[in-house]
């Protein structure tokens, strides 16, 4: 048998390959939607992409199962558990196999047994594997997809909080407990492969190991220590996160069926004349990925800062509109990178990019200014500044700056209309990076008289500034 794991940092996502080397064929769990990683591999290995298959609808990213089904033929493996609410919906013209709980099915001689986990989602399934080819009767390991994660189960609220449907936290609460059960009853050298690692929103405390055992997360994992079903439901849904806006756009692109992408010459525009045509139209978003020290220095009216860090995917989905264009100013050599982290998201709509030289062009910049601690202390207590905390709530609860008001970062142009526009704006965020975002944010929707706090809240602590606790 051949295995392989990848992981997408920006969404800290993995997926996975594996094949029967005596008959060549492959399947990839949870694949993403870039499905060049698993041609690659195919190609190199001479394996024959035969199968792909899915442990629940995702809301995080925008599945690559119906592209490998497009471009290769694959047959989808995908869950028919759930009610109505939850059946994949393009699936007519494809070879695709729904399963329950206790179906089996072979990739060459490569054993998965489905096992129903619902909880994170009621459609959630998981895939007991043996390498029957091997020559084993015993299970090797399980792909748990959301379900347990390293040191974490996934979190049961998203679609109430994301997608809108009422009542699933508590009692997605209540399923997860039960498929935690049915998990303990594994043995205990069983590998746990899970979909995500640290730093995803699909739970509170995911850990940054890759792999686990059921024996190891039955010791560790909080989840599986717990006994008592109230003490754990009250657990499970207490301090989970803001989770992004987009997870609502992402469960019903997945649902629905991802649009199958062509491989099209996005053009790259390198003079003014060239990114003119975009700028100041409604139906477009021109987004800046040049650092915040960068940018704050001089930038084009309008645009936003969005610099292509690690947290660069997960803030364009939270604040940039799905409806819209996007014309991408970055270096020539990040475009393709950008390009498939935007289209991770089903961000699609790229009309252009645009080199960063361009904007010294423009006769006439834009500016704010980045501020320091000592600079802050001298005028966040005046009636004429309003300083703005964009953190996310527990953190603002943790402890703020006297005198702050919260509205996080993900709905901050949501509050663009109730926020005074006759006082000096102050953002600030536990760094500095988020604030740069939201700096750009505000100041493209009309807030001129407006500051960054660089060193951000970790820096007003460390000069022993004032805090109050919500």
């Amino acid at each position: 048998m051949f295995f392989r794991s990848y992981f997408d940092e920006k969404l800290a996502q993995y997926s996975y390959m594996v094949a029967c080397q005596k008959t060549g064929e492959a399947i990839v769990i949870d694949p993403a939607r870039d499905i060049t990683p698993y041609v690659e591999t195919a190609r190199k290995e001479g394996f024959q992409l035969t199968a792909a298959a899915e442990t629940h609808i995702h809301a995080d990213f925008v599945s690559g199962a119906r592209q490998l089904a497009n471009d290769y033929g694959v047959t989808l493996y995908l869950s028919d558990e759930g009610d109505e609410n939850w059946k994949y919906q393009y699936t007519d013209n494809l070879s695709a196999k729904l399963v329950k709980d206790g179906d089996v099915f072979m990739i060459g001689n490569v054993e998965f047994k489905v096992m129903h986990t619902p909880g994170h989602t009621p459609e959630s399934i998981s895939f007991i594997l043996t390498d029957k080819g091997g020559g084993s009767e015993e299970p090797m390991g399980i792909f748990t997809g959301d379900f347990v994660f390293v040191g974490d189960v996934g979190r049961p609220d998203l679609l109430e909080k994301a997608a809108g449907v009422k009542g699933t936290a508590d009692s997605g609460a209540s399923q997860m407990f039960d498929s935690v059960q049915k998990f303990k009853q594994l043995p205990d050298y069983l590998i746990v492969w899970p979909g995500h690692g640290a730093g995803s929103a699909c739970g509170k405390s995911l850990g940054a190991v890759p792999i686990s055992t059921v024996g190891y997360e039955k010791a560790n994992n909080w989840a599986l220590k717990e006994e008592s079903k109230e003490e754990f439901q009250k657990e499970l849904l207490k301090d989970q996160p803001e989770p992004p806006k987009y997870f609502a756009v992402m469960k019903k692109v997945n649902k629905i069926g991802p649009s199958v992408l062509a491989n099209e010459t996005i053009p790259y525009e390198e003079s003014l004349d060239g990114l003119e045509k975009y700028l100041n139209q409604d139906d477009v978003i021109v987004i800046d990925t040049r650092n915040g020290s960068e940018f704050a220095q001089g930038h084009i009216e309008g645009t936003i800062n969005l610099p292509y860090t690690k947290i660069f995917t997960n803030w364009a989905g939270w604040i940039l509109d799905y409806d819209k264009k996007l014309v991408i100013i970055a270096e020539k050599e990040q475009t393709h990178d950008i390009q498939h982290s935007l289209e991770s998201i089903g961000l699609d709509k790229i009309a252009a990019f645009a080199s960063p030289r361009v904007v010294s062009e423009v006769p006439s910049l834009e500016k704010y200014a980045n501020i320091d601690v000592k600079q802050l202390k001298a005028q966040y207590e005046k009636d004429d500044v309003y300083v703005i905390d964009i953190r996310q709530q527990q953190e603002w609860e943790a402890g703020h700056i006297p005198t702050a008001h919260h509205h996080m970062l993900g709905y901050l142009e949501e509050a663009v209309d109730s926020l005074p526009k006759d006082k000096k704006i102050i953002v600030h965020c536990q760094s500095g990076a988020r604030s740069a975002i939201g700096t750009s944010l505000l100041q493209a929707n009309g807030f001129k008289n407006i500051e960054n706090l660089a060193s951000g809240f970790a820096g007003w602590k460390k000069e022993n500034g004032p805090i109050e606790k919500a």
